[in-house]
């Protein structure tokens, strides 16, 4: 209860300033967070070996960044958001609506991250295509979005939604669980996520985080029914402990069900 609350103040455009403009997306260095979240995703697309029909992303936010190298590699990507006003900044984006967030810094760094000399508007193009659905979710029910996802998802991706929605550890656990089951055997989950960050600030709101060690995401991920593929960190440093939370560090897992 205490977390809807909070999340009712939340400020969309607050929390893409804080946290998607200069000094975090700073694209001037690999060293920087948002290239380094931006290297792991592309990086892991690269092998070819996550594709399929649909990627489910949930708790997508007000952002698009993590979808650049996943758009590639399915027909169609589901966004998912609890909050109605990430799925209305998201709808205006698809949409190509003027005075939405620039995410053009985003596109150009990971076109030139992957190499292959694609004007960056044919990605921005491609991945307005491919995002069809926007839907509301609830990561704590059973049945995240209400009814099952038919067929289910060959690929899951999520970023800093579970812990940043969760009250304790077991929480975190059991929505990672329930997320689990809209990905179908055998397909691959991709995780961004916080570690030891206990708050964040988005506008007005100051959201709870549940603190994460990296052997709580391990732990979490063999619980669900997950086999760990890859699993990197990045420890934030000062420059970029800018007072809009108190994270101490980034992780990206690869998971297989």
């Amino acid at each position: 209860a205490a977390l809807r609350e909070g999340y009712e103040r939340f400020d969309p455009r607050a929390y893409l300033r804080n946290n998607y403009l200069p000094p975090r997306a700073d694209f001037s260095s690999e060293e920087f967070v948002v290239p380094w979240k931006l290297r792991c995703l592309a990086e892991t697309f690269a092998s070819g070996e996550i594709r399929g029909r649909t990627l489910i992303d949930v708790g997508s936010g007000p952002t698009i960044y993590q979808l650049l190298s996943a758009c590639d590699h399915f027909e169609e990507i589901v966004a998912t958001d609890y909050l109605a006003v990430n799925r209305e900044e998201l709808g205006r984006w698809a949409r190509g609506e003027p005075g939405t967030f620039d995410w053009s810094p985003f596109i150009r760094h990971v076109c030139k991250i992957e190499g292959r000399g694609e004007p960056w508007q044919e990605k921005e193009r491609r991945l307005r295509g491919r995002l069809r659905r926007i839907l509301p979710i609830d990561v704590h029910r059973p049945d995240p979005l209400g009814t099952p996802l038919r067929p289910p998802a060959d690929g899951l991706l999520s970023a800093f939604c579970l812990e940043a929605v969760s009250p304790d550890r077991a929480a975190f656990a059991r929505a990672l669980a329930h997320v689990g089951s809209l990905l179908r055997p055998g397909g691959h989950a991709l995780l961004l996520g916080a570690l030891g960050e206990s708050f964040y600030l988005a506008g007005a709101a100051r959201l709870p985080v549940v603190p994460l060690a990296e052997e709580d995401v391990r732990a979490a991920l063999v619980g669900a029914g997950f086999v760990l593929r890859d699993f990197r960190s990045y420890a934030m440093p000062p420059a970029l402990r800018t007072g809009v939370d108190d994270v101490d560090g980034v992780f990206f897992a690869h998971a297989q069900k």
